[in-house]
């Protein structure tokens, strides 16, 4: 059994997998002011919260995109497993085929992604992860790693729709009643929830041209549940693909 952490801008996604099983996926709050006790305290919480004997984890493995709390999470890890984890980066076995400008540019998030994706789903394939940034990898029929596109994720183009805007509320994203909105909140909610989809559903659509394929889609991350449901193109939901991909890197680096 290991341990497996995925440090995003907005959640770290925290899972144990055992014989290739997902046990359990939790959240945490990133914060970068946490201290290595504070985050050691949440591991051990959550550990204890599903049963997980510690003594049992043969080791862990972390990928980040927070360089400032790679470390302390790292370290708060390792202190409560007492086992040193491995970090994704240079020089840690993927078995990714990447044909972009530099491979180096690829995050560690979208090469875990892409790991599980290939693996689960085959090729050609799109994955779509929407955490803070929502981000296309796209792979080709040769299980190589092209490319891709970053766009403002939904939390944060809503947080910025609302900052800057007098008479705009901050709103739930919950569904609207309609899709035509007949108050200022209904509007908003179609436009986060049916905009996204939309603009979802048109990247797959040009992605499908250039190719001169069908790809298959898989869509993760905290908000893939709140906007792929209303995307009309077939995307499969996996919330634990980036834990399935920390676990068959944790494997080809044994």
């Amino acid at each position: 059994m290991i341990l497996a952490i995925d440090i995003g801008n907005t959640n770290i996604v925290i899972g144990c997998i055992k014989d290739n099983e997902i046990l359990f996926v939790e959240r945490l709050h990133t914060d970068g002011k946490k201290s290595q006790l504070e985050y050691a305290i949440s591991l051990k919480n959550v550990l204890e919260l599903y049963g997980v004997d510690r003594k049992g984890l043969e080791g862990g493995i972390i990928s980040s995109v927070v360089p400032p709390v790679t470390g302390t999470i790292h370290n708060a890890a390792a202190k409560i497993i007492g086992k040193e984890l491995l970090v994704v980066g240079p020089g840690v076995k993927t078995g990714l085929d990447i044909r972009i400008d530099n491979p180096a540019q690829l995050g560690p998030g979208l090469v875990v992604g892409a790991v599980a994706g290939i693996e689960e789903y085959g090729s050609p394939l799109v994955i779509i992860d929407m955490g803070t940034a929502t981000a296309f990898t796209v792979v080709n029929e040769k299980r190589q790693v092209i490319g891709g596109m970053i766009l403002p994720g939904v939390g944060v183009a809503l947080d910025s729709l609302t900052s800057r805007t007098s008479q705009l509320p901050k709103i739930s994203l919950d569904p609207p009643k309609k899709f035509i909105g007949s108050n200022t909140i209904d509007c908003m909610k179609s436009g986060v929830l049916y905009g996204n989809a939309c603009c979802i559903d048109g990247m797959i659509g040009r992605i499908r041209e250039e190719l001169s394929v069908v790809p298959k889609v898989v869509a993760t991350g905290g908000l893939a549940k709140r906007i792929i449901p209303y995307c009309r193109e077939q995307i499969h939901m996996d919330d634990a693909l980036l834990l399935k991909g920390l676990n068959l890197i944790f494997e080809r680096n044994q």
